[in-house]
């Protein structure tokens, strides 16, 4: 019954041993991800959510073009569940996850906190990719401490070392993973994963540490730029597609960027695309700018 239904398209496979009603498969690819892992859930009870599958059910960045739910689905297992392994359609971990590690989401499935699955996806990276992931963490472990979160609790120190101490918490039981010192750098000011990989390499370079998102006073009200050197009178812009989404976004974004040019201020420009693919042009350039 089962093969007569699936070669009819009636059900769809979700993995070997597991079908789905085929008017239920999502059509989001990130949806059909995660009925994958709760599939896999099905057949090992004792796993978590973690890694790539973690980071696509809490919607982390992604410090490169992929999305987290490309990957295959990823769980976690208590030690003496297994060892580390590829089985079929997913990647098996075996680690320490304390209680608080481990929660629920928004479809019910067990899963790693935003903390231990941010510090288990940028351990073993470098500064730049690691960023886009921890600073993506900290904005959401912020917004999780206030009902409706503004941008001047991304900016509330009290906040900022809560998030960080918590992401430091979490790598205590992955070691080792040599995340503190990157983890004093993560910033859920920074709204995107090229700010993140921007800054990323700013600091690699050795480059001043620019204030991310600070409010500035202007004739078109209070303005926002990603990165500002305010002893250097510089303003960095990182522009990406998701700026000029309607079709007045991209003149509302020269208006600014000439009030900014009229009240001092010198700019520089880069794209989303040059942070990921030409870092070092992007250095170069800012750091000209910088003089």
């Amino acid at each position: 019954m089962i093969r007569t239904a699936h070669s009819s398209g009636r059900l769809v496979r979700i993995r070997l041993g597991v079908y789905m009603d085929a008017d239920l498969w999502p059509a989001d690819p990130r949806e059909q991800h995660l009925v994958r892992a709760a599939a896999e859930l099905e057949l090992t009870p004792s796993a978590v959510l973690s890694h790539e599958s973690a980071a696509a059910s809490w919607k982390l960045p992604s410090p490169d073009f992929h999305s987290w739910h490309e990957h295959p689905v990823s769980v976690t297992l208590p030690r003496g569940g297994g060892t580390r392994s590829r089985t079929g359609p997913a990647v098996h971990h075996v680690g320490l996850l304390s209680p608080g590690q481990i929660t629920k989401d928004d479809g019910g499935r067990p899963v790693t906190s935003v903390s231990r699955t941010a510090v288990d996806l940028a351990a073993g990276r470098a500064l730049p990719e690691a960023l886009v992931i921890l600073d993506g963490a900290a904005r959401l472990l912020c917004a999780g401490m206030v009902a409706n979160p503004r941008r001047s609790d991304y900016a509330n120190p009290k906040l900022l070392d809560s998030a960080r101490e918590m992401l430091e918490q979490a790598s205590w039981t992955r070691r080792p993973c040599g995340l503190k010192p990157w983890i004093s750098l993560a910033d859920p000011r920074r709204e995107s994963a090229p700010e993140s990989l921007s800054a990323g390499y700013f600091h690699v370079a050795g480059l001043p540490s620019p204030q991310c998102q600070a409010a500035i006073d202007s004739p078109l009200g209070r303005l926002y730029p990603d990165f500002h050197w305010p002893d250097q009178n510089l303003i960095g812009e990182c522009d990406g597609a998701v700026k000029y989404a309607d079709a007045t976004a991209h003149v509302r974004e020269k208006e600014r960027e000439q009030v900014l040019r009229d009240l001092g201020y010198t700019m520089v420009r880069w794209l989303a695309k040059e942070i990921m693919l030409t870092p070092q042009l992007v250095v170069a350039r800012v750091t000209r700018a910088l003089g």
